[in-house]
């Protein structure tokens, strides 16, 4: 059984509630065969409701993600109308000059070009541009969004200089809305990990949706996040929550929000004690961890999805059944009562 069409806040868009992330068409974590993208594609396309949603970004494998989808989509021979892409807009394609990309270390693999950050009125625009050039056509992203806003402003060395950098993020959306009027664009919005520069972007611009990261999970969910997620609702603005695995911690990897954690480093074994005891719970309840974790990172109104990634083309139809899930009250109230999450979350039960 696939799982109902879920709304996208007030844009108009209905998505599953299952939609894929593209980092490892970008050599996340490992260089990937094109053969296995291809199988990847192929099985999001035929396994996934209509449309497929794609969730990428200039800055997953320097631009490589998005070419492989345009690709791939040709390949597959999928009708544009048929997929909803997601561009999420903030770093454009450089030479590569060294051993590796310069923009996260240690991380990508297997890349043949560089990034640096765009974040401004003209930056966006050539972001936009040169994701249109490396997608191809027929294919264009639908969804377009300022990427990691919050890595952005944090970067600043001060209030003042933080006021300038606030500036150019405005200056994004101002660009972003202006393609949106001459319906180059559809709904927009922003994606970044920390929830409170969500909050503070939605104050000063328009937005129609966004994609917490790391923000809203079983493992992380405090009541003002809670409270900016019933906010965002309020006001007809769709939410997408991604990371929710923790960069894949939470059902046994070993990297968390891409920092790999170690037994022997104290500051790292809390992590581990909350996920032995959170995976002998789903075990004791018959529960499977990613799909707990989905079904919660659902349950508030207002999120409309779940973006989940995957490096194997055979995880593709178990992913999407996740939202299908059944988990028993039970589980939850043992959930609560070990503390693991919060007595005072109101979902759920």
């Amino acid at each position: 059984m696939r799982a109902s069409m879920r709304a996208l806040g007030k844009t108009g868009l209905e998505i599953p509630p299952i939609v894929f992330g593209t980092s490892a068409l970008g050599n996340l974590y490992q260089a990937y065969s094109l053969d296995t993208k291809l199988a990847i594609l192929r099985e999001i396309v035929q396994n996934t409701d209509r449309p497929v949603v794609l969730d990428s970004a200039g800055k997953y494998g320097a631009g490589l993600a998005l070419e492989v989808i345009g690709n791939g989509l040709r390949a597959l021979g999928v009708p544009p109308e048929k997929v909803i892409i997601s561009n999420k807009l903030a770093w454009i394609r450089t030479p590569l000059l060294g051993p590796e990309p310069t923009f996260e270390r240690g991380v990508w693999f297997g890349l043949e070009h560089d990034a640096e950050q765009a974040i401004s009125y003209e930056g966006i625009l050539r972001c936009w541009a040169q994701g249109c050039e490396l997608l191809g056509p027929p294919y264009r992203p639908r969804l377009v969004s300022v990427h990691d806003p919050d890595e952005f402003l944090n970067s600043a060395a001060g209030p003042t200089e933080r006021q300038r950098v606030m500036q150019d993020v405005v200056g994004a959306y101002r660009a972003l809305h202006e393609l949106k009027r001459q319906r180059q664009v559809g709904p927009i919005g922003v994606g970044a990990k920390d929830w409170r520069v969500v909050r503070e972007l939605a104050e000063v611009v328009d937005l129609d949706w966004v994609m917490l990261a790391c923000s809203l999970t079983v493992f992380h969910h405090p009541p003002e996040v809670v409270d900016l997620v019933a906010s965002l609702h309020e006001r007809g603005i769709g939410i997408i929550n991604s990371a929710v695995f923790h960069a894949g911690f939470l059902t046994g990897g070993k990297f968390f929000d891409y920092r790999e954690l170690r037994q022997e480093d104290p500051a790292d074994r809390p992590f581990f004690a909350w996920r032995e005891k959170f995976h002998a719970l789903c075990r004791q309840h018959d529960v499977l961890p990613a799909a707990a974790c989905v079904c919660f990172a659902l349950s508030p109104p207002g999120v409309a999805a779940v973006a989940l990634n995957t490096s194997r083309p055979e995880q593709v139809q178990r992913n999407r059944d996740l939202a299908n899930a059944e988990i028993p009250a039970a589980f939850w109230t043992a959930m609560r009562d070990a503390r693991l999450i919060s007595p005072s979350y109101p979902y759920l039960g």
